[in-house]
Formats: structure tokens, C-alpha cells, sequence
């Protein structure tokens, strides 16, 4: 039984979780629709260009967590999973996951998008597994901060690594499937590595390196 491991945004689904519920939170009117769109532009060109400082992204992205009850976050993120989710599922996404499954394979989501956010979108992939950034939650309200260490860039790989540990699990003969430069230290330690819809720094490695480079679009 291999370890078959999923980045979410640009990978599984056809976009960016994050960005499409920030977007959802500016069109309903919770957050300030143009500064908000100022501040995630800023903060995805500072990810494309894998300079992105993220713990002040994250101060940015659990905001509107910390600042709205969790009764209105869970009203509004059923509407988001519907009205901006559902959209951007992929077909061959769910044939690949399949795959896996079929073979017995573990799958495990794992993603630097909040769990607040991906949590739902993981259950409705059918993915039973999912490592993603916590937002630390006291007393039924979020407080803005990060519980724990972020699951991005190589912070995936140590949150992989304890997960691994406590799952009696392993990478031999393990897999990931990604979309983004930022997740080469993770995609340099797995068995199988796979390109998918790659941005340009990610396509030449896998090019340089021999990694399959498919298409789930």
C-alpha cells in the first residue's frame, strides 16, 4: 500500500481555494472588497515568485476567521462550497484519486490553505486524509493565529513527516501530485513526483528531473 499525496489549490480543483473565498467574502460584503483584493493580489505575486513571507500572509488570510462569529463562517462557507467550489471540480481530478484508490493506496491531502477553508472541499473529494495549515479556534472562536506550523513550502515536509509518524505509515513508494514550485521540498523527497498544470519554475524542473507533467484540466 503506497502513500498517494494531493496539493488542493491549482492541483486538484481548477483554482485557488483561498483566493476564491476571499472573493466570496468581498462580494457578500464581510471584508473590504478592494483592499482585500489589494493585499491577496500582493500576497499570490509574492507566492508565484516563491518569496511569499507566510506568516504574514496567514495574519491576513484568518482576519475575517477571528473577526466574524463561527455561526456566520459556517453559514457562509456552505454557500462558498456551492456557489464557488462546486464550479471549479475537476473530472479527472476524482478519475485520478479513483485510481488511487483502487490500488489501495492512502490519500492525503495536503495543502497551505487553512483547514477552516479545505476541510469540506477534502470531504467532498472523498480524500479521508488532509494536512492543512490550523487555524487555532479557543472558546468556539478563531483567534487569528496559527496553530502549529504551516504546511507550506517545507513546512509541508516536517507536517508530512509527523504525520507519517503517528499514522504507522511511510514514503516508500509514495506519491505527490503538484501544480507549484513551492512544493519542490516535498515533491524532492517522495518516490514518485508528478507536475500537474505546473507553473513555469516547476514545469522546467520536472522537465530537468524526468517527473511526469500531466493535465487535469
Amino acid at each position: 500500500m503506497s502513500l498517494a499525496c494531493f496539493d488542493l489549490d491549482n492541483t486538484l480543483i481548477g483554482g485557488d481555494s483561498d483566493y476564491l473565498w476571499g472573493q466570496y467574502l468581498s462580494d457578500i460584503g464581510a471584508v473590504d472588497g478592494d483592499r482585500y483584493r489589494r493585499e491577496h493580489d500582493r500576497f499570490y505575486q509574492e507566492y508565484v515568485q516563491g518569496v511569499l513571507d507566510i506568516y504574514e500572509f496567514l495574519r491576513f488570510q484568518l482576519g475575517p476567521l477571528k473577526e466574524n462569529s463561527l455561526g456566520d463562517l459556517l453559514r457562509w462557507r456552505k454557500d462558498f462550497l456551492e456557489k464557488r467550489i462546486e464550479p471549479v471540480l475537476l473530472p479527472k481530478a476524482f478519475e485520478l484519486l479513483d485510481r488511487h484508490r483502487r490500488s489501495g493506496d492512502t490519500l492525503l491531502i495536503i495543502t497551505a490553505t487553512n483547514r477552516f477553508i479545505t476541510e469540506p472541499i477534502a470531504e467532498v473529494l472523498g480524500v479521508e486524509h488532509l494536512i492543512a495549515t490550523e487555524p487555532e479556534l479557543k472558546e468556539q472562536r478563531y483567534t487569528g493565529e496559527v496553530a502549529g506550523t504551516p504546511s507550506y513550502a517545507s513546512g509541508k515536509v516536517d507536517r508530512l513527516r509527523t504525520w507519517v509518524a503517528s499514522h504507522d505509515a511511510g514514503l516508500e513508494d509514495s506519491w505527490f501530485y503538484s501544480d507549484s514550485h513551492n512544493d519542490l521540498p516535498l515533491l524532492e523527497i517522495v518516490t514518485h513526483p508528478v507536475a500537474v498544470d505546473p507553473d513555469q519554475i516547476l514545469r522546467q524542473k520536472a522537465q530537468e528531473m524526468g517527473w511526469p507533467v500531466i493535465t487535469l484540466r
